[in-house]
């Protein structure tokens, strides 16, 4: 089982394919990890990608679809991948397809949680963590039961991601909607997308993801 997995910033991608991970035993593949674990092995693809960075410059789509074609060839993708963060555009999602075709492989289903912006907007924006051990808060759903200590280690000192504020948020929005979401058709056409409501809480929204894989691979 092949899956995408396509949402705004902060839908809860993440939280959502290590759910899928577990359940199924299929490999999440970030974007990001695979190159910075390319970058610090040095390999061949890895330098090309340290070079390019260190200009400034966006990795090639060809580099990304090169590093990705590697990564599934490991061991734990031998009952599938989750890709999360890739592909951002028409064109990456082609080439992905040219790939994986190559490869005698395909995408299964193309993951989209949908949600509403302004909610996600503040929900963004109310996370925080706690500067000990890393536990999850928001000020809106997840405050701790004693205000200004930590549930998990009974820290009191907490942290704010500096790209969680809101007009940091609005702008990471707006990207998702210039280059991504455009994206959406060209998955439609092939009946491959399955939206599933991100506003919802996150157990349910895991229900409704899983529900979503049992039927395609029931099919």
């Amino acid at each position: 089982m092949n899956i995408i997995f396509l949402g705004p910033p902060g839908a809860g991608k993440g939280t959502q394919s290590k759910r899928l991970e577990e359940r199924y035993g299929i490999a999440q593949i970030s974007t990001g990890d695979m190159l910075r674990a390319e970058v610090a092995a040095g390999s061949p693809l890895g330098q090309k990608v340290k070079t390019i960075m260190a200009e400034g410059q966006l990795v090639p789509d060809d580099l990304i679809i090169a590093m990705i074609e590697k990564r599934i060839r490991q061991p734990d993708c031998a009952k599938g991948f989750i890709l999360d963060g890739f592909p951002r555009t028409r064109a990456q999602a082609e080439a992905l397809d040219q790939m994986l075709t190559r490869s005698g492989q395909h995408i299964d289903a193309v993951l989209l949680l949908d949600v509403d912006e302004n909610a996600l907007a503040d929900r963004i924006a109310g996370r925080y963590t706690c500067a000990k051990c890393g536990a999850g808060y928001n000020d809106l759903f997840k405050k701790p039961k004693v205000a200004g200590t930590c549930d998990v280690c009974g820290g009191h000192e907490f942290i704010r991601r500096e790209d969680d504020r809101r007009d940091t948020v609005a702008a990471r929005l707006k990207a998702y909607r210039e280059q991504t979401a455009p994206i959406l058709p060209y998955y439609e056409e092939e009946k491959r997308l399955y939206r599933v409501d991100g506003m919802a809480d996150i157990d349910t929204v895991t229900k409704e993801v899983f529900a979503v894989i049992d039927r395609i691979t029931k099919k």
